[in-house]
Parts: C-alpha cells; structure tokens; sequence
C-alpha cells in the first residue's frame, strides 16, 4: 500500500488516511474519495491530502477483517461474527459460558504480519450472551492477501469458541460440629444458589450431617442414588489431608480423590474428586464469600461439562492470585466497567401506512402485504431484522392492521398497534421507540416497503454504531445519495418523540452532522422503495427467479 500527501487533482479512488474540516465540508477518515469528494476538496480551497492508494496483492481493510474473523470462529454455533467497520470485526459469545481460547493459535497469528492483530479474553473467561471474545483489526487501511491466507492457516482450528453452561441438579452435603450456629449452614446454601442458579443450575438435594466419615458417606451414597451431580461437600472444618473426613469420606461411599489443593488464593483448600460419572467438590472455607475464588473457577469449568482434573487445576495458578494485599488492594471489591458486548439494538419496522399512492390500497389491501417472491412484502422486511444481530423487532402496525399481522404469523415480533397513523408518520415512529426495551442502545428504524434491504447490511449498519467515538447516527448510501434504514443512538429518542406530522427522524440528521456516519450499502437496497402499482411491478420482474 501507498501512503502519503499526494495533490488534490489526483485523488480520486485512494482512502482518506486523515480526516479533513474545512468550513461546511468535512469527510472522515478511511473515506474512499469520489470524483465528486475530489471536487468538493479543492472547492474548499485544499491542494492536497494524505491518502492511501492499494496496490496489486493488497485487499481492503474490512474484507482482510472479514476472512480472519471467520477464520477464528468457532463453526459449532457458540460464536456470533459481526460485520466488519474500518478494519475490524468482533466475536460475540451466542450463550453464557466459558471462552475457550487456543493460546498458540492466536500466538500464531499475531506473529504473521504486523497488519493483522487479534486481542481475545483470557482463556476460561466466564462470558454471558452477546460478550466480546475477541476483536480483529486491520491496522492499514489494506493487508496483503498473503499475510491475510498465513493468518487463516495459523486459525485454520477455529481457535475461538464457548463452553456453554449445562443445567445441571446439584448435591449440598453440609457438615456440623457441636455449638455450631445453624445460620452458618443457611450461609452454605445461599452462597451456593448465588452461585450456580445464575449459570441455571440449581440444588435439588441437600444434607446437613455431623462432621463424620460415616455420616458423610452415607449422604454422599444418597446424593448419588437421587442422581445428584456434581456433589458438593461444604465441610464444618478445612480439609487439611487426604485422610480427612471429606476425602475420606468419599472414599468409602465408592468414590475416588482426584486433586486436593489448587494453586489459587482464595480456595486453596479445594478437593475435586468423584464418584462414577459425577463430580465431586470438596468446598474451601471461602466458598461463603460471594466474592471471586477457586471454587468459581472450578465449578464453572463443571458446569461447562469441561474437566477439572490435577492438570486443569495446576493451570490455574497463573492468574490464581486474587487475594487482597497491601499491593493489589481490594480488587474484588473493585466495581469493574461492564465487558465489551454487542449493542442492543432494537429494530423498529413502519407498517402501519395508509399506502395512498397504491391501487391496492383502495381495494382494501395495504400494499406491504403484496406477494414478493412468495412472501409478503413486509415479511421480507421483518425477516431481514430477525436474521440481524439486532435484539429486539418491534412491528408497528395502523391501516391494514389484521392482514400485516396475518402476513408475519409466526414470527418472533413484538406488535405495536398505532392508533393515531393517520396523524403521520411520526407518531408511527414514537409508537415503536416506546415499545422498545429500556436498556436498548440504539434504534434501528425500517420501512415496511423496502424489502431488497437485507441482513447483512444491518449487520453493518450495526457495526458501524459507536456513540462514544462519534458514530451516533449510522446511515447507507449508494452513489452518494442517503437512504433507509438509519439507525440512531438512544441519547436521539427524547429529540425523535418530540416529531409531529409525517416528519421522520431524517430532520434530525442536519443539527448532528458531525455524529453521522455514512455506509456504502454496495446496492440500490436502500434507496428502493415501493410506493406505487409501477415500482411494484419492475421489482416483481427484477427479482423474479
């Protein structure tokens, strides 16, 4: 690739390398100048601007982005991809779970070429649906395609993937010395449902025996006829050797020690062990804390169906140090930022026009129930969202209410009824914003009439969303020439219900023009509308198969 301060006159074609502001004009960064961007420049009085021209073997930022995200994907459905934005793509866990991450693999391919760099979790990170494993970026505003393939081949075992929690029925086998207080035995069992109910598990059986070898392997015999698993022991006393009564006790209902003591602080005094298929956990003394100890890390590797065997557990100690001391005060008590994770973006779709401008409206059908390929228009339009990665598809409907609802049967929507559609457009738009979820960070607005819009480009759209580095409001074009659907922060929806009439949010786009960001869609979808019997009939023959 090229890089450097080339003249005005010349540029057409190459990628803006640096923003630029001069008076009304203002591009950003990574822009790939027009004939038309190249007059506006020298308009503004600019003879020449740093750029950046491919060359012959080097392929766009977002493509290269493209191809090593997927290649790091894991294919079994546990990792969702986004969409590639200004050279890098994330990976998104699909369920709660572990991250499994292969360290060599991604030493591997951050050793190939200083262009391309993937930044993941640490291994066995506990994740919740929609956190951020991992993120590619593109560091120039191309690669070369060789170092692109070397980085696919370092990935080529899908390196990243989720071990999802498995519901499971646990055991609580809790033991009592004379004069104990029972309220330290109530502390066992809440520590525990704190712990596993949020990963879906729960305890189905639970014993309170005295701190005896007999005693405890009796119950531990009937945790595993009520087909308990795991078996948890929480012990009146710490376990201090593999003669003592938790590991002893084990042994004689049939079951066998596997590890006891583990390299992390909280919970060195941790016995794993079992008994047939089941697993068995010896609890250390700080498992009644409900802050970060060994037992998490054990118990979530359990519940991810993953083993927790002597080598499993002699890995923990690197990153095992979470005690608090005078030089890392507190870090558990510490209120950390919330994790990278996918926006949620909810997806607003308009059906609830009186489709004026179409024949079909005056038979009595609205148009957006209109056969396309087989389906209704508006299905196209709802199942293009559905398949995003947006979270949440609200369907506002008004004129023809029963037939849109009758054309989308099926689907998973949230129906909005507008009663006053007729007072315009906007109160369709206010209907949506108030039917969305309140934690939604963003509000993708669709048109019922638009259906050559697909997922792939929300999913860009979506990429694209960053209100904190200035991508509030994202918008496609196609040669040059802004369209539908735009997609708006949540800080927009007090000024969006303030509308009235048939004016959209587009009045907004004006006053925050420095929050907007422009996608090219790379097709006509956006700008393709169907507002007339005419546009009905060239989209039916354009599409037909």
């Amino acid at each position: 690739m090229q890089f450097g301060r080339f003249p005005v006159s010349g540029a057409a074609g190459a990628i803006l390398a640096h923003g630029v502001r001069r008076g009304a004009l203002s591009f950003r960064k990574g822009r790939k100048l027009s004939e038309e961007d190249v007059k506006a420049l020298q308009d503004a009085g600019l003879r020449d601007v740093t750029i950046a021209w491919a060359e012959p073997g080097d392929i766009a930022e977002d493509e290269a982005a493209a191809r090593v995200s997927r290649a790091a994907a894991a294919a079994d459905g546990s990792v969702r991809v986004g969409a590639a934005f200004t050279g890098r793509a994330n990976l998104y866990a699909r369920m709660g779970g572990l991250a499994l991450i292969d360290a060599p693999a991604i030493h591997a391919a951050n050793n190939q070429d200083e262009a391309v760099t993937i930044a993941t979790l640490p291994p066995f990170t506990k994740v919740t649906a929609g956190q951020m494993l991992a993120t590619i970026k593109i560091i120039p505003f191309a690669a070369r395609e060789t170092s692109v393939a070397m980085v696919e081949r370092a990935l080529a075992g899908a390196p990243v993937r989720v071990a999802p929690f498995v519901p499971r029925q646990a055991a609580l086998i809790s033991t009592h010395l004379p004069g104990m207080k029972p309220a330290l035995l109530e502390k066992n069992r809440d520590a525990l449902d704190a712990r596993l109910k949020p990963l879906g598990s729960v305890i189905v059986f639970e014993r309170r025996v005295p701190h005896d070898i007999g005693a405890v392997a009796a119950a531990i015999a009937e945790a595993a006829a009520a087909d308990a698993d795991p078996i948890l022991l929480f012990g009146a006393s710490a376990i201090a050797d593999r003669r003592d009564v938790l590991p002893a006790a084990l042994e004689r209902a049939g079951g066998r020690v596997a590890v006891l003591g583990m390299p992390v602080d909280p919970g060195n005094l941790l016995m794993t062990g079992s008994l047939g298929e089941r697993v068995v956990v010896g609890l250390p003394g700080c498992a009644r804390s409900p802050k970060l100890n060994g037992l998490d890390f054990v118990l979530w590797r359990v519940l991810a169906g993953l083993p927790a065997g002597r080598s499993e557990i002699a890995a923990m100690g690197l990153g095992g140090l979470l005690a608090d001391t005078p030089g890392r005060p507190h870090p558990r008590d510490a209120a950390p930022g919330a994790p990278p994770r996918l926006p949620r973006i909810g997806a607003i779709v308009l059906a609830a026009g009186r489709s004026s401008r179409m024949q079909a409206a005056s038979e009595g059908a609205t148009k957006l129930v209109q056969p396309l390929n087989g389906r209704a228009m508006v299905r196209h339009v709802v199942e293009a969202a559905l398949k995003s990665v947006a979270s949440d598809i609200v369907v506002v409907t008004g004129n023809g209410r029963d037939q849109v609802r009758e054309a989308l049967q099926g689907l998973p929507v949230i129906f909005c009824d507008n009663h006053d559609y007729s007072k315009g457009l906007s109160t369709s738009l206010i209907s949506g914003l108030n039917s969305l979820p309140e934690d939604c960070d963003g509000a993708l607005v669709l048109l019922g009439d638009m259906p050559a819009v697909d997922a792939h480009l929300l999913d860009r759209l979506i990429a694209a969303f960053a209100p904190a580095e200035g991508r509030a409001v994202i918008v496609p074009v196609h040669d040059g020439r802004r369209g539908n659907p735009v997609l708006w922060a949540r800080q927009f929806f007090p000024e969006i219900r303030m509308l009235s009439g048939d004016a959209g949010a587009r009045a907004l786009l004006a006053p925050h023009a420095s929050l907007v960001c422009e996608i090219e869609a790379g097709s006509d979808a956006p700008l393709t509308d169907i507002d007339t019997e005419e546009a009905l009939a060239a989209y039916r023959a354009r599409t037909a198969s």
